[in-house]
């Protein structure tokens, strides 16, 4: 099925459903101000004043252990004082979007989708990501919060536009990675996907909104500084481990995502746990919802202290895995390219499964070097290269074939649904704009050649056939002027 269509349809049911709640309105103004970066504050105290219970909220937070003021404030003026007009719009939005997403849901809905479970996990994810950000010294904490809130918001609208057909993919599994996997196999898309649209259709800002897609994807690379996204995939294990510390193998599976996506180790791990149980009766407080008994917390800490320093990181494995990276990028290298398209070509044979690889060439990138320098070209690779990463699933694969020559691997992928996600990387990589000491940018485009084996009549023979084909569509697509994505077809074989 094309991926376009299904998509479409998707979107289509999103924008007419009628069972999904309406955002009120001081939450619709609330996010008109948190997209204006000039936001008054007068106008913030005036639309946070329309809500008593709002305005009593934000009061509560503003006095409470999470920000660590001196001051006490008696009104939402000095609440604004203490904390900031971006985190009281942030926090604002944070409440409002909760609180008219989180009524019960009544008829055959209800059945399907855990709603108080849906937003237990949201909300600790939320109080996680903030005590991430907070670890590792990021500033405006409060988006981290939000971001962490909203991150899964695509698993609350599938169940909300389709719960009949959502109900048995729901139902099968209670491991996030698998359930996203599997809305991909039969639905066409995951609630990464769903959830982007939901929030481009509340008007969010776009870097919260981003940052809840990229987070589903693959982590960028470890020499890059810990960023929004990385934060808001981890929150989400921390979540599942905080809410089920009894449940083997969580702890395994965080320390896991910690490493691979913000290279944590247990210590500072520890670490953000025990932020979160401080900040932890706060956040209970703005949500009017308990996550643990404070009985229990003291428990839950020691043990997850325990596990922590008996859990292993797996140095071999580590090793293993920089042993199969490009030392500057964090992209595979050429090595590990050629082994895996023989696997996944071997694979796709014996299924009958498409298989699509892309040859992505940086448009006269010797140019950059030679004008500005290696330092900046290396910056723009890294760049390049986290640009891929944030866009494609966890089971593709980003190689540097060498030098500003990178592959993708992209496995039971046909050739027309591979088209959004290279027309978006290429776009993507045009957007990236490197700023120079003297303040002017730089920017690069790229040419890309595409092929695909088992879809339609043309086959290829052995996996080396698919790399002449796709560079042959690349050198078409530089031969055509560049910055342009070239299919391969017969009519190239010469």
């Amino acid at each position: 099925m094309d991926d376009h269509i299904v998509h479409h349809d998707l979107t289509k049911k999103l924008r007419f459903c009628t069972t999904l709640p309406s955002l009120p309105t001081v939450a619709l103004k609330i996010i008109d101000l948190a997209n204006d970066p000039n936001a008054d504050i007068g106008l913030a105290c005036q639309y946070i004043s329309l809500d008593p219970a709002l305005s009593a909220k934000i009061l509560k937070i503003a006095n409470s252990p999470l920000y660590k003021s001196r001051r006490v404030a008696t009104n939402i003026r000095q609440a604004v004082s203490i904390l900031g007009t971006h985190t009281v719009i942030v926090v604002a939005l944070s409440f409002t979007l909760a609180t008219s997403l989180m009524k019960a849901p009544t008829g055959q809905y209800a059945t399907v989708f855990d709603n108080k479970a849906f937003w237990l996990r949201s909300i600790a994810s939320s109080l996680a990501c903030r005590a991430l950000g907070e670890k590792l010294g990021l500033k405006n904490l409060d988006d981290l919060f939000l971001a962490g809130l909203l991150q899964d918001i695509g698993i609350l609208a599938y169940s909300t536009i389709m719960p009949k057909e959502y109900g048995p993919v729901y139902s099968s599994t209670t491991d996030h990675d698998i359930l996203l996997k599997t809305e991909r196999e039969v639905l066409g898309a995951g609630h990464d996907e769903l959830g982007y649209a939901l929030l481009k259709q509340w008007h969010i800002p776009d870097y919260i909104a981003i940052s809840c897609i990229s987070s589903h994807g693959q982590p960028e690379p470890k020499e890059l500084e810990p960023t929004l996204q990385a934060c808001v995939a981890v929150s989400r294990y921390l979540a599942d481990y905080f809410l089920n510390p009894k449940e083997t193998g969580k702890i395994s599976i965080l320390t896991k995502a910690a490493q691979s996506w913000l290279n944590l180790d247990s210590t500072t791990l520890t670490e953000v746990i025990d932020i979160m149980e401080s900040g932890l009766s706060s956040v209970e407080d703005l949500f009017d919802t308990t996550i643990h008994e404070a009985t229990e917390i003291t428990g839950i800490l020691t043990e997850a202290k325990e596990l922590l320093m008996i859990q292993s990181l797996a140095k071999v494995k580590e090793l293993e895995e920089k042993s199969q990276r490009d030392g500057l990028t964090g992209a595979h290298n050429r090595a590990y390219f050629d082994d895996k398209l023989q696997r996944e070509f071997l694979l796709s044979k014996r299924n009958n499964i498409p298989l699509t690889i892309a040859m992505i060439d940086l448009d006269h990138f010797k140019n950059v070097n030679d004008t500005y320098g290696h330092v900046v070209g290396d910056s723009i690779l890294v760049a390049v290269v986290c640009a891929i990463f944030g866009q494609i699933r966890q089971d593709d694969t980003l190689s540097r074939y060498g030098g500003e020559e990178f592959t993708l691997i992209l496995p039971g992928t046909t050739l027309v649904n591979s088209r959004n996600l290279i027309s978006r990387l290429k776009d993507n990589i045009a957007a990236i704009a490197h700023k120079l000491e003297d303040n002017s940018y730089v920017n690069v485009t790229t040419s890309i050649g595409v092929a695909t084996y088992m879809d339609g009549a043309t086959n290829f023979q052995e996996p080396k056939d698919m790399i002449i084909a796709a560079d042959a569509a690349l050198y078409a697509a530089k031969n055509a002027g560049r910055n342009k994505i070239v299919e391969w077809n017969v009519s190239l074989q010469s």
